[in-house]
Protein backbone atom coordinates (compact mmCIF):
# COMPACT_ATOMS: atom_id res chain seq x y z
CA UNK A 1 0.00 0.00 0.00
CA UNK A 2 1.34 2.81 -1.32
CA UNK A 3 1.26 5.63 1.89
CA UNK A 4 2.30 9.58 2.18
CA UNK A 5 1.92 12.22 5.28
CA UNK A 6 0.86 15.98 4.98
CA UNK A 7 2.16 17.83 7.68
CA UNK A 8 5.42 16.85 9.68
CA UNK A 9 5.04 18.67 13.22
CA UNK A 10 5.39 16.82 16.22
CA UNK A 11 2.54 13.41 15.30
CA UNK A 12 3.45 14.15 11.23
CA UNK A 13 6.75 12.85 12.27
CA UNK A 14 6.11 9.82 14.01
CA UNK A 15 3.62 8.81 11.35
CA UNK A 16 6.54 9.31 8.70
CA UNK A 17 8.77 6.92 11.13
CA UNK A 18 5.84 4.39 11.50
CA UNK A 19 4.95 4.23 7.52
CA UNK A 20 8.26 3.59 6.69
CA UNK A 21 8.78 0.74 8.84
CA UNK A 22 5.39 -0.95 8.93
CA UNK A 23 4.86 -3.98 7.24
CA UNK A 24 2.68 -3.51 3.65
CA UNK A 25 3.65 0.26 3.51
CA UNK A 26 5.39 1.94 1.00
CA UNK A 27 5.92 5.25 2.00
CA UNK A 28 5.87 7.85 -1.80
CA UNK A 29 6.00 11.13 -0.29
CA UNK A 30 6.24 13.42 2.75
CA UNK A 31 4.95 17.03 2.75
CA UNK A 32 5.20 20.39 4.35
CA UNK A 33 5.71 23.88 4.05
CA UNK A 34 9.32 23.57 5.39
CA UNK A 35 11.49 21.87 2.72
CA UNK A 36 14.47 21.17 4.88
CA UNK A 37 12.41 18.93 7.38
CA UNK A 38 10.72 16.89 4.60
CA UNK A 39 13.99 16.10 2.73
CA UNK A 40 15.64 15.74 6.83
CA UNK A 41 12.69 12.92 6.60
CA UNK A 42 12.90 11.65 3.58
CA UNK A 43 16.47 11.23 3.56
CA UNK A 44 16.15 9.34 6.63
CA UNK A 45 13.05 7.41 6.34
CA UNK A 46 12.22 7.20 2.71
CA UNK A 47 9.63 8.69 -0.11
CA UNK A 48 9.87 11.85 -1.81
CA UNK A 49 9.93 15.23 0.02
CA UNK A 50 7.18 17.87 -1.63
CA UNK A 51 6.08 21.24 -0.53
CA UNK A 52 2.76 21.39 -1.82
CA UNK A 53 0.63 18.24 -0.87
CA UNK A 54 -1.52 18.27 -4.80
CA UNK A 55 1.59 18.04 -6.44
CA UNK A 56 2.46 15.12 -3.97
CA UNK A 57 -1.51 13.61 -4.79
CA UNK A 58 -1.00 13.74 -8.19
CA UNK A 59 2.54 12.08 -9.21
CA UNK A 60 3.07 9.93 -5.84
CA UNK A 61 -0.69 8.78 -6.19
CA UNK A 62 -0.77 7.14 -2.91
CA UNK A 63 -3.55 4.50 -1.42
CA UNK A 64 -3.74 6.10 2.27
CA UNK A 65 -2.65 9.63 3.45
CA UNK A 66 -2.59 10.93 7.24
CA UNK A 67 -3.38 14.31 7.60
CA UNK A 68 -1.77 15.97 10.34
CA UNK A 69 -1.60 19.67 9.85
CA UNK A 70 -2.47 22.74 11.55
CA UNK A 71 -6.36 22.08 12.47
CA UNK A 72 -7.71 24.91 10.29
CA UNK A 73 -5.98 22.65 7.48
CA UNK A 74 -7.52 19.64 7.61
CA UNK A 75 -11.10 20.31 5.74
CA UNK A 76 -9.72 21.01 2.66
CA UNK A 77 -6.91 18.53 2.36
CA UNK A 78 -8.83 16.12 3.53
CA UNK A 79 -11.27 16.81 0.90
CA UNK A 80 -9.05 16.97 -1.53
CA UNK A 81 -7.12 13.58 -0.72
CA UNK A 82 -11.14 11.99 -0.67
CA UNK A 83 -11.24 13.33 -4.17
CA UNK A 84 -8.26 11.65 -5.48
CA UNK A 85 -9.75 8.50 -4.34
CA UNK A 86 -7.36 8.21 -1.16
CA UNK A 87 -8.10 7.18 2.32
CA UNK A 88 -7.66 9.55 4.76
CA UNK A 89 -6.55 9.22 8.39
CA UNK A 90 -6.60 12.48 9.47
CA UNK A 91 -5.06 13.68 13.26
CA UNK A 92 -7.46 15.35 15.85
CA UNK A 93 -9.35 17.14 16.44
CA UNK A 94 -10.81 16.18 12.93
CA UNK A 95 -11.81 20.06 11.93
CA UNK A 96 -12.03 23.52 13.16
CA UNK A 97 -15.43 23.25 13.55
CA UNK A 98 -18.28 20.80 13.32
CA UNK A 99 -19.58 22.24 10.03
CA UNK A 100 -16.09 21.32 8.78
CA UNK A 101 -16.33 18.08 9.99
CA UNK A 102 -20.30 17.17 8.78
CA UNK A 103 -18.77 17.97 5.28
CA UNK A 104 -15.61 15.73 5.34
CA UNK A 105 -18.18 12.73 6.67
CA UNK A 106 -20.34 13.78 3.89
CA UNK A 107 -17.77 13.41 1.20
CA UNK A 108 -16.13 9.86 2.27
CA UNK A 109 -19.62 8.66 2.19
CA UNK A 110 -20.11 10.11 -1.19
CA UNK A 111 -16.99 8.20 -2.37
CA UNK A 112 -16.85 5.35 0.09
CA UNK A 113 -13.78 6.30 1.04
CA UNK A 114 -12.21 5.56 4.85
CA UNK A 115 -12.12 8.77 7.00
CA UNK A 116 -10.47 8.03 10.42
CA UNK A 117 -9.75 10.43 13.11
CA UNK A 118 -6.54 9.95 15.38
CA UNK A 119 -8.23 9.45 18.45
CA UNK A 120 -4.66 7.79 19.54
CA UNK A 121 -5.57 6.51 23.06
CA UNK A 122 -8.28 4.48 21.55
CA UNK A 123 -5.36 1.91 20.27
CA UNK A 124 -3.69 1.99 24.07
CA UNK A 125 -3.24 -1.51 25.30
CA UNK A 126 -4.53 -0.51 28.75
CA UNK A 127 -7.67 1.09 27.31
CA UNK A 128 -7.90 -2.00 25.00
CA UNK A 129 -7.76 -4.25 28.07
CA UNK A 130 -10.28 -2.16 30.43
CA UNK A 131 -12.94 -1.96 27.73
CA UNK A 132 -12.93 -5.79 27.53
CA UNK A 133 -12.94 -5.88 31.34
CA UNK A 134 -15.69 -3.84 31.25
CA UNK A 135 -17.67 -5.20 28.92
CA UNK A 136 -17.15 -8.39 30.58
CA UNK A 137 -19.35 -6.87 33.90
CA UNK A 138 -16.07 -6.89 36.09
CA UNK A 139 -17.12 -3.31 37.35
CA UNK A 140 -20.55 -4.27 37.42
CA UNK A 141 -22.59 -0.50 36.88
CA UNK A 142 -20.58 1.98 35.91
CA UNK A 143 -21.27 5.12 38.34
CA UNK A 144 -18.46 7.71 37.33
CA UNK A 145 -15.53 8.44 34.73
CA UNK A 146 -12.84 10.38 35.81
CA UNK A 147 -11.02 11.70 33.39
CA UNK A 148 -7.44 13.72 33.83
CA UNK A 149 -5.56 14.85 30.89
CA UNK A 150 -2.67 17.62 31.62
CA UNK A 151 0.30 18.95 30.51
CA UNK A 152 2.49 22.24 30.11
CA UNK A 153 2.04 24.45 27.74
CA UNK A 154 2.56 23.57 23.72
CA UNK A 155 4.23 26.43 22.33
CA UNK A 156 3.30 24.27 19.02
CA UNK A 157 -0.44 24.97 19.38
CA UNK A 158 -1.45 28.08 18.16
CA UNK A 159 -4.74 27.53 16.19
CA UNK A 160 -7.19 26.03 19.13
CA UNK A 161 -7.47 25.47 22.99
CA UNK A 162 -7.19 23.10 25.39
CA UNK A 163 -10.45 22.07 24.77
CA UNK A 164 -10.10 21.02 21.12
CA UNK A 165 -6.36 19.54 21.75
CA UNK A 166 -6.46 17.83 24.58
CA UNK A 167 -10.21 17.31 26.41
CA UNK A 168 -11.24 15.77 22.51
CA UNK A 169 -9.09 12.81 23.69
CA UNK A 170 -10.85 12.39 27.09
CA UNK A 171 -14.29 13.38 25.63
CA UNK A 172 -13.94 10.78 23.28
CA UNK A 173 -12.81 8.12 25.81
CA UNK A 174 -15.54 9.05 27.63
CA UNK A 175 -18.17 8.04 25.16
CA UNK A 176 -16.53 5.10 24.55
CA UNK A 177 -16.45 3.86 28.05
CA UNK A 178 -20.15 4.97 28.83
CA UNK A 179 -21.74 3.76 25.38
CA UNK A 180 -23.68 6.37 25.69
CA UNK A 181 -24.43 10.55 24.35
CA UNK A 182 -23.95 13.39 26.68
CA UNK A 183 -27.46 15.02 27.64
CA UNK A 184 -25.98 18.16 29.72
CA UNK A 185 -22.92 19.71 30.82
CA UNK A 186 -21.74 22.26 33.36
CA UNK A 187 -18.32 23.36 32.76
CA UNK A 188 -15.69 26.06 33.51
CA UNK A 189 -12.78 27.29 31.00
CA UNK A 190 -9.68 29.72 32.24
CA UNK A 191 -7.32 31.46 29.98
CA UNK A 192 -4.37 32.04 32.53
CA UNK A 193 -1.36 31.49 29.88
CA UNK A 194 -2.10 35.21 27.99
CA UNK A 195 -3.62 33.56 24.84
CA UNK A 196 -6.55 33.91 22.70
CA UNK A 197 -7.52 30.23 23.61
CA UNK A 198 -8.73 28.65 27.05
CA UNK A 199 -6.27 26.57 28.85
CA UNK A 200 -7.79 25.20 31.91
CA UNK A 201 -11.02 23.37 31.49
CA UNK A 202 -13.24 21.34 34.27
CA UNK A 203 -16.70 19.88 33.52
CA UNK A 204 -18.88 17.25 34.67
CA UNK A 205 -21.13 15.51 32.54
CA UNK A 206 -24.02 13.47 32.56
CA UNK A 207 -24.56 11.06 29.93
CA UNK A 208 -28.17 9.01 28.78
CA UNK A 209 -27.70 6.32 30.95
CA UNK A 210 -26.98 8.47 34.39
CA UNK A 211 -23.28 8.04 34.46
CA UNK A 212 -21.68 10.99 35.26
CA UNK A 213 -18.21 12.23 33.56
CA UNK A 214 -15.40 14.11 35.00
CA UNK A 215 -13.29 16.16 33.13
CA UNK A 216 -10.12 17.99 33.98
CA UNK A 217 -7.33 18.91 31.03
CA UNK A 218 -5.02 21.88 31.23
CA UNK A 219 -2.01 23.28 29.73
CA UNK A 220 -0.63 24.44 33.16
CA UNK A 221 0.40 21.63 35.07
CA UNK A 222 4.45 21.09 35.01
CA UNK A 223 4.34 17.66 34.49
CA UNK A 224 1.93 15.40 31.80
CA UNK A 225 -0.67 13.18 33.76
CA UNK A 226 -3.03 10.74 31.36
CA UNK A 227 -5.11 9.17 33.25
CA UNK A 228 -8.91 7.54 33.33
CA UNK A 229 -10.88 6.20 36.14
CA UNK A 230 -13.76 4.22 36.22
CA UNK A 231 -16.20 3.71 39.45
CA UNK A 232 -18.24 1.63 39.83
CA UNK A 233 -20.42 -1.03 41.88
CA UNK A 234 -17.30 -3.35 42.25
CA UNK A 235 -14.52 -0.81 42.48
CA UNK A 236 -12.35 1.50 40.68
CA UNK A 237 -10.41 0.66 37.31
CA UNK A 238 -7.34 3.19 36.15
CA UNK A 239 -5.43 3.33 33.18
CA UNK A 240 -2.79 5.37 33.28
CA UNK A 241 -2.42 6.23 29.54
CA UNK A 242 1.84 7.17 29.31
CA UNK A 243 3.05 3.96 31.41
CA UNK A 244 0.00 1.93 29.73
CA UNK A 245 -0.83 0.31 33.38
CA UNK A 246 -4.49 -0.56 34.59
CA UNK A 247 -5.15 -1.08 38.14
CA UNK A 248 -7.96 -2.45 39.90
CA UNK A 249 -9.01 -0.83 43.26
CA UNK A 250 -11.89 -3.55 44.75
CA UNK A 251 -14.47 -2.99 46.71
CA UNK A 252 -14.28 -4.74 49.48
CA UNK A 253 -18.23 -5.09 50.75
CA UNK A 254 -19.12 -5.93 46.76
CA UNK A 255 -16.77 -9.35 47.68
CA UNK A 256 -18.22 -10.12 50.18
CA UNK A 257 -21.22 -12.13 48.89
CA UNK A 258 -22.51 -13.89 52.40
CA UNK A 259 -22.92 -10.46 54.22
CA UNK A 260 -26.59 -9.65 55.03
CA UNK A 261 -28.36 -6.59 52.98
CA UNK A 262 -28.39 -4.66 56.26
CA UNK A 263 -24.46 -5.15 56.21
CA UNK A 264 -24.11 -4.15 52.92
CA UNK A 265 -26.30 -0.78 53.39
CA UNK A 266 -24.65 0.40 56.52
CA UNK A 267 -20.96 -0.68 55.23
CA UNK A 268 -21.12 -0.88 51.88
CA UNK A 269 -18.21 0.49 50.32
CA UNK A 270 -14.98 -0.58 51.70
CA UNK A 271 -11.44 -0.59 50.53
CA UNK A 272 -10.41 -4.57 49.11
CA UNK A 273 -8.00 -6.16 47.22
CA UNK A 274 -5.79 -4.04 44.81
CA UNK A 275 -4.65 -5.21 41.62
CA UNK A 276 -2.13 -4.43 38.85
CA UNK A 277 -2.56 -6.28 35.45
CA UNK A 278 0.05 -6.97 32.95
CA UNK A 279 -0.35 -5.00 29.98
CA UNK A 280 1.85 -6.14 26.89
CA UNK A 281 3.14 -2.99 25.88
CA UNK A 282 2.71 -1.54 22.14
CA UNK A 283 3.17 1.54 20.55
CA UNK A 284 -0.43 2.90 20.01
CA UNK A 285 0.14 4.94 17.17
CA UNK A 286 1.37 2.06 15.25
CA UNK A 287 -1.33 -0.21 16.22
CA UNK A 288 -3.68 2.98 14.90
CA UNK A 289 -2.12 3.08 11.91
CA UNK A 290 -2.02 -0.90 10.86
CA UNK A 291 -5.58 -0.73 12.01
CA UNK A 292 -6.18 2.24 9.57
CA UNK A 293 -4.31 0.62 6.62
CA UNK A 294 -6.05 -2.53 7.58
CA UNK A 295 -9.67 -0.46 7.26
CA UNK A 296 -8.19 0.54 3.95
CA UNK A 297 -7.39 -2.82 2.34
CA UNK A 298 -10.70 -4.26 3.18
CA UNK A 299 -12.83 -1.64 3.34
CA UNK A 300 -14.21 -1.98 7.05
CA UNK A 301 -15.61 1.09 9.46
CA UNK A 302 -12.73 2.85 11.77
CA UNK A 303 -12.51 2.01 15.02
CA UNK A 304 -12.61 6.06 15.43
CA UNK A 305 -14.87 7.36 12.68
CA UNK A 306 -15.47 10.71 11.28
CA UNK A 307 -18.88 10.55 13.64
CA UNK A 308 -16.50 9.97 16.69
CA UNK A 309 -14.29 12.56 16.09
CA UNK A 310 -17.37 15.54 15.03
CA UNK A 311 -19.23 14.47 18.22
CA UNK A 312 -15.51 15.13 20.48
CA UNK A 313 -14.99 18.23 18.76
CA UNK A 314 -18.90 19.01 19.32
CA UNK A 315 -18.49 18.36 22.71
CA UNK A 316 -15.24 20.21 23.14
CA UNK A 317 -16.66 23.32 21.45
CA UNK A 318 -19.96 23.41 24.13
CA UNK A 319 -17.55 22.87 26.83
CA UNK A 320 -16.00 26.00 25.91
CA UNK A 321 -19.46 27.81 25.52
CA UNK A 322 -20.81 26.44 28.66
CA UNK A 323 -17.58 28.06 30.59
CA UNK A 324 -19.28 31.36 30.18
CA UNK A 325 -23.21 30.11 30.62
CA UNK A 326 -22.75 27.59 33.93
CA UNK A 327 -24.73 25.24 32.23
CA UNK A 328 -26.03 23.27 28.83
CA UNK A 329 -28.22 21.16 27.60
CA UNK A 330 -26.82 19.32 24.09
Amino acid sequence: MKTAVIGTGMMGQHHVRLYSDIKDSELVGVCDQNAEQTERLCGLYGGNPYTDYREMLDKEKPDAVTIALPTYLHRQATMDCLDAGIDVLVEKPIAKTVEEAQEMIAEAKRLDRVLQVGHIERFNPAVTQLKERLEAGELGKIFTIHSRRQSPYPGRITDVGVASDLATHELDMMRNIAQSEVTSMTADVSKVMNTDNEDIVLGLLRFENSILGILDVNWVTPTKVREVSVTGENGMFTVDYLNQNLTFHANYAAEQSERTEWFKTKFGVTEGDFTRFRVEKKEPLRVEIESFMQCCRDKSTPLVTGEDGMEALALALKIVECGNHNKCKR
